[in-house]
């Protein structure tokens, strides 16, 4: 993609499938890749690859529910690879469960996660593109976040509040020439899934259905997500800001 090589891209979650997928493909097209995830280990292992194929990345241990580690781990990767030019909030966490029958404590994990989380490394980066007039901001949400999900209430509601937050500001932004968009996967194979669908009879079940129910005939997979990421982060994209665009083999299809 035009444009991405020499950047510095920051990926939170960069540690799990979908995040280490647009890790890896930043990297292929010369990015140097800041790998964000609360688990360290993880981290260094897709950095440790990305190093060992000649790219340039570095393994940074953040806790999103912390601003104080955000603010941390953004200026550490600065200071090793360059000002960030473009920022994925991919990180995500979820436990299924009947809305009415989760409990505050569960709701206020969710939200750290998924919402306070992805404020704070807005919050961190947004100053430097702004101050340097250039950048670009991936959200990946979720078409739970457009359509809804049974079982998913809380995550829905992040979801949607980091679609609409992005949305602002994307226009907030816009005369800074920093361009703000969100992907929204559909159902994908990844350790998330897994755990919302459970294992056994009751997680084949769901899975047939889903499987069943998107037109492509089959789930997504984390490398069907880097190609639209790296599209939006590219020069390709200059004049694209505030869209939500969902990959999902067809089962959203939203105007």
């Amino acid at each position: 993609m035009k444009g991405i090589k020499g950047k510095t891209v920051i990926v939170t979650g960069g540690g799990g499938g979908i995040g280490s997928a647009i890790c890896r493909r930043f990297a292929e097209d010369g990015a140097a890749v800041a790998v964000f995830d609360i688990a360290r280990d993880a981290a260094e292992g897709v950095a440790a690859g990305i190093r060992d194929g000649g790219g340039k990345a570095g393994a940074f241990a953040v806790d999103l529910t912390s601003q104080e580690s955000v603010i941390a781990a953004v200026a550490a990767a600065e200071a090793q690879l360059g000002p960030a030019g473009v920022l994925v909030n991919n990180a995500g966490w979820d436990q299924a469960g009947p809305f009415l029958k989760t409990d505050k404590a569960l709701w206020e994990k969710i939200v750290a996660v998924n919402l306070y989380g992805a404020l704070y490394m807005h919050h961190a980066v947004l100053a430097g593109m702004a101050a340097r007039g250039a950048g670009r901001v991936i959200n990946v949400a979720s078409d739970a976040a457009r359509v809804g999900s049974s079982g998913e209430a809380v995550y829905a509601f992040c979801k949607g509040g980091l679609v609409a937050f992005s949305k602002t500001m994307a226009r907030e932004l816009a005369r800074k020439r920093i361009n703000v968009n969100v992907v929204c996967p559909g159902p994908t194979d990844t350790a998330l899934f897994r755990d919302f669908a459970g294992e056994g009879e009751q997680g084949e079940k769901l899975r047939d259905a889903l499987t069943k129910a998107i037109p492509f005939g089959r789930l997504g997979q984390p490398e069907d997500l880097p190609g639209i990421v790296a599209f939006l982060a590219s020069d390709e994209a200059s004049f694209i800001t505030g869209q939500v665009i969902s990959v999902s083999g067809g089962l959203t299809m939203a105007g």
